[in-house]
């Protein structure tokens, strides 16, 4: 049987247990490198992704990311990351493993081949035509995923296929499709290895261009953070001085008065206003700061 390229021995490295430590350590990272290739042949697709995305997001949608093993547990850390970095609210971004939340930490036995249970998680979720629906897999044959699939379409959801073998029917099942075809792994059908980096950078490059997108920057600052803790705190008052040239006293004041949000103290002292004053001017700009302050 033809096996896809992910699941074939690399024609590379036939000797590999042979290898010195240090030739080893080499072949792994040249090979991990050539995921960032497989994502830049992909770029086109992922910018449709994006550009489809933004008015659900708009109108209130939800990011969904579904997936089994390596490429569930990737979606699943691209989702938590989306509140704490962007203030983007952890109810509008879901995941879904197949095997539920225990196949975190331990592999569940069978439960990618459930295609029924991946319609079902996804159905739980109540579906709309607002929500975007990530579904990834390294094969591009899971039945978990594909189940999600066919759910969210019947639902009108956008759905975004990511897989990493040219012709999956993941790919072909989704709406929008995107093959990171990153081939054979050193260690013949470990996905863990450059088609699991390919899905990060994938994952990565998508929802922080959205976050760009939905005005969560300042430039190339990250200015919609949720300073939950002593590091992020310390980065809110770093960017608010960033991005205004206040000093230490003045930025402190400004995040003090208006609940350390980053976004409405930039605009406070760029444009001598109170709180509330600011948050005025940022409803009116659909949150882009840009604009609060032209």
């Amino acid at each position: 049987m033809n096996s896809p390229a992910t699941e074939q021995a690399h024609p590379g490295h036939a000797g590999l247990g042979s290898y010195a430590t240090p030739d080893l350590v080499a072949a792994f990272i040249a090979d991990q490198a050539l995921a960032a290739l497989a994502v830049q042949a992909a770029a086109a697709d992922l910018a449709r992704a994006v550009d489809a995305a933004v008015p659900r997001m708009r109108a209130g949608g939800r990011l969904v990311y579904v997936g089994a093993g390596t490429s569930g547990r990737l979606g699943l850390l691209d989702s938590v990351e989306l509140y704490p970095t962007f203030n983007w609210p952890r109810e509008r971004a879901l995941a879904l493993l197949a095997g539920g939340p225990g196949a975190v930490f331990a592999a569940v036995e069978g439960a990618e081949d459930d295609q029924a249970q991946g319609a079902a998680d996804l159905l739980a979720l109540v579906p709309t035509a607002h929500d975007v629906v990530l579904l990834l897999a390294a094969s591009g044959v899971t039945p978990y995923a594909l189940g999600a699939c066919a759910t969210a379409r019947a639902a009108g959801a956008l759905t975004v296929g990511i897989a990493n073998n040219p012709g999956a029917p993941l790919t072909a099942a989704a709406e929008i499709g995107i093959v990171l075809d990153t081939g054979a792994e050193v260690i013949s059908g470990s996905t863990r290895l450059k088609a699991g980096t390919a899905q990060k950078i994938a994952l990565n490059t998508f929802s922080s261009s959205l976050m760009v997108r939905l005005h969560k920057t300042y430039g190339p600052l990250m200015v919609d953070l949720r300073a939950s803790n002593a590091k992020l705190q310390r980065r809110a008052l770093a960017l608010t001085m960033r991005a205004t040239g206040a000093d230490t006293d003045a930025a402190s004041a400004a995040l003090a008065a208006c609940g350390a949000r980053v976004k409405t103290a930039i605009v406070m002292l760029l444009r001598g206003v109170d709180a509330v004053a600011a948050e005025q001017l940022l409803e009116a700009a659909d949150g882009s700061v840009e604009r609060a302050l032209a």
